[in-house]
């Protein structure tokens, strides 16, 4: 069964602009799916749904939105009346590289509202109607950073490992509506996203494509309810469980501090 079938005629991806974001729009239009499109920057999102609307004759809309503004939520839900919104990806996010006192409450306090707060509003606004039709779909964007401490991205990491949870829990619930729910947990992948947390150098495991994570998660979407990307982050991920926290703390630590 196709996903437009399956899900439904429209998706929806916050952070669409660029990256996973733009990666997982080219996927859903090539299978046929019209796109809700939101990011902050308009610009790049009128370039980018040109280009789908082009290659595949999908409609788009494009939402030019910054999901950290109280407003964003209702300002979403009206711009979206009326729309079958049956495949949401949850992928808006950013993280910063720094010790804890040396950042500024205002990005504290931008990355909690846009990596959790957004992330469960906009799980409640879209999965409401996709639990009554009883068909449905979301991936949520986490982290292997959301399975152990770390140090000196204290605040990014938390806020994945609540992104973890959230959608892990959320499988479980909307499981009995009809609804497909899947955690997606990359490592270091090839996007904008850590040149703008100011992670620099060779990662352990190489970087993955946005690609290869986009495919996975359409290809497990409905037969998991989450999975970490790539062998050598699983394996990371996985072994910790057998350390004290405080070994996996100090490995953390000794890993991203001269990052």
């Amino acid at each position: 069964m196709g996903f437009q079938k399956k899900y439904g005629p429209w998706g929806l991806i916050t952070g669409a602009s660029a990256g996973l974001g733009a990666s997982y729009a080219k996927a859903m239009a090539k299978m046929g799916l019209n796109l809700v499109l939101v990011a902050r920057r308009e610009e790049r999102l009128q370039e980018l749904a040109e280009e789908l609307e082009s290659n595949h004759g999908i409609s788009t809309l494009c939402i030019p939105l910054d999901l950290t503004l109280d407003s964003a939520v209702d300002t979403l839900e009206e711009k979206t009346q009326g729309l079958e919104i049956g495949l949401f990806i949850n992928n808006a996010g950013f993280g910063y590289l720094a010790p804890f006192l040396h950042q500024k409450d205002s990005n504290i306090s931008k990355m909690i509202r846009l990596n959790c707060e957004a992330p469960a509003r906009l799980s409640r606004l879209l999965l409401a109607p996709m639990a009554q039709r009883k068909r449905g779909g979301m991936v949520v964007l986490a982290s292997a950073a959301a399975y152990l401490p770390t140090p000196p991205m204290s605040v990014y990491g938390a806020t994945k490992g609540f992104d973890l949870l959230l959608g892990e829990s959320l499988a479980m619930e909307m499981r009995t509506h009809g609804v497909d729910v899947l955690v997606v947990s990359p490592g270091h992948t090839d996007t904008e996203f850590h040149g703008v947390a100011g992670v620099q150098g060779s990662v352990a495991g190489g970087t993955a494509s946005p690609e290869d994570v986009v495919e996975q998660s359409f290809r497990l979407l409905g037969k998991r309810i989450s999975f970490v990307h790539g062998g050598h982050n699983f394996f990371l991920t996985w072994i910790t469980r057998f350390f004290p926290r405080s070994i996996v703390a100090r490995l953390s630590f000794q890993a991203l501090k001269n990052r």
